[in-house]
């Protein structure tokens, strides 16, 4: 094989192919801006593209679609079941988005999204505590009333049925967990004389509880209200000598006894109604006189306030009535959910020398240190027409 000729190309031809200098700058600045534009270009395609995925599927179509994301589920399967249900257009470009812009991290539940929604709007939603499982409703509960009002009150908010409220604060396996449960409870409520086990320990108070709440949850949250509030008298309780259930059925009795006005104790002292209640069943019951209050005759018969007492209504025997020929000195239990400045006026009552005290028809009350006292009053509410 004969050698091939080497090409002879002069050295200085070559070099003059090459730009240099001037013509080298323009070179490179042409090189540089055709990469830019293609930057740029690229660039804006990509943020439209991006912009378009991350956009409303259909922004006119607000209808409503559960979505539920499961236990254990990633990002991954989120987004793919999104795109399923097509309220998302792209799985994998928002997967771009959501690794260059992190989220907080996406909770179980079932929640309401719409095709409206951006994608923005969407993982806020999921990433918040708004699933239907976390919806809440408000739960108000008035002092003073009894567990079967609170019983319809709960039913009707929480859409349950009334008797089965009624069963579950009955129930002994239930009752059983919250005396093991909580300090305050304990097995006084199980004593088979008591209308319901439950009256007096549901706090009266505005609640905010998921809707999806069992029965048994509900009454323990308003359970444990009252231990929230109790708490802090704690010492006090244990230094009055009477158990929490006996100080309840007493704030319960005060609660329905007395107003929210105040009373002159005497050396320019006053004190609430509540508490000066409170030192007239105290005074009695060192004395080992009944307390003789109507308001317990009234449960115990099944009454209204509203209704009419007939004398064999307030004679008869019976572990609530304090009129009655067997009264007890105190009730057997709570006759209504006492509000907290009840229970502490039943915890710490002033110091007074009444033993007696009446109502007229507006509701304000008159004290006497005894029965000729007592009396005087009552005839003076009748001779100005404010007997009730």
């Amino acid at each position: 094989m004969k050698d091939k000729k080497p090409i002879d190309v002069p050295v200085d031809k070559i070099m003059d192919k090459i730009p240099t200098g001037e013509k080298m700058d323009k070179w490179g600045v042409k090189v540089i801006g055709v990469t830019v534009i293609i930057i740029v270009f690229a660039v804006i395609v990509f943020a439209g593209v991006m912009a378009n995925a991350l956009a409303p599927v259909n922004k006119s179509d607000t209808s409503r679609v559960e979505f539920k994301v499961e236990s254990g589920w990633g990002s991954s399967t989120v987004l793919q079941k999104l795109e399923e249900q097509k309220l998302i257009k792209n799985a994998f470009l928002v997967k771009i988005y959501l690794k260059m812009n992190p989220q907080d991290n996406i909770k179980e539940g079932t929640y309401v999204l719409s095709p409206s929604m951006s994608v923005d709007e969407i993982f806020d939603i999921l990433s918040s505590n708004s699933s239907k499982e976390n919806e809440t409703i408000n739960l108000k509960l008035i002092e003073g009333k009894r567990f079967d009002t609170y019983a319809e009150v709960i039913a009707n908010t929480m859409n349950y049925n009334k008797e089965d409220v009624i069963a579950k604060s009955k129930d002994k396996e239930f009752l059983d967990k919250e005396i093991k449960k909580y300090w305050f409870v304990t097995d006084e409520i199980l004593n088979k004389d008591l209308y319901n086990p439950l009256e007096g320990y549901i706090f009266p108070d505005t609640y905010n509880i998921r809707k999806t709440a069992t029965i048994e949850e509900v009454l323990d949250i308003l359970i444990n209200e009252t231990g929230k509030k109790i708490e802090p008298y704690k010492d006090d309780i244990s230094k009055s000598g009477k158990s929490v259930h006996a100080l309840l059925s007493l704030a319960s009795v005060i609660e329905l006894e007395a107003g929210t006005g105040s009373v002159d104790i005497g050396d320019n002292k006053s004190a609430s109604e509540r508490e000066v209640v409170s030192s007239v069943f105290y005074n009695r019951l060192n004395k080992n006189i009944k307390l003789g209050s109507d308001v317990t005759t009234y449960y115990a018969v099944h009454k209204t306030l509203q209704e009419p007492l007939t004398q064999q209504d307030l004679d008869s025997c019976n572990p609530y009535n304090t009129r009655g020929n067997c009264a007890p000195q105190i009730p057997v239990g709570p006759i209504c959910s006492p509000s907290l400045s009840s229970i502490t006026a039943a915890i710490n009552p002033v110091e007074s020398k009444y033993y007696y005290f009446v109502a007229d028809k507006n509701g304000k009350l008159y004290f006497a240190e005894d029965e000729y006292g007592h009396q005087k009053n009552i005839s003076y509410l009748k001779s100005h027409d404010l007997w009730g």
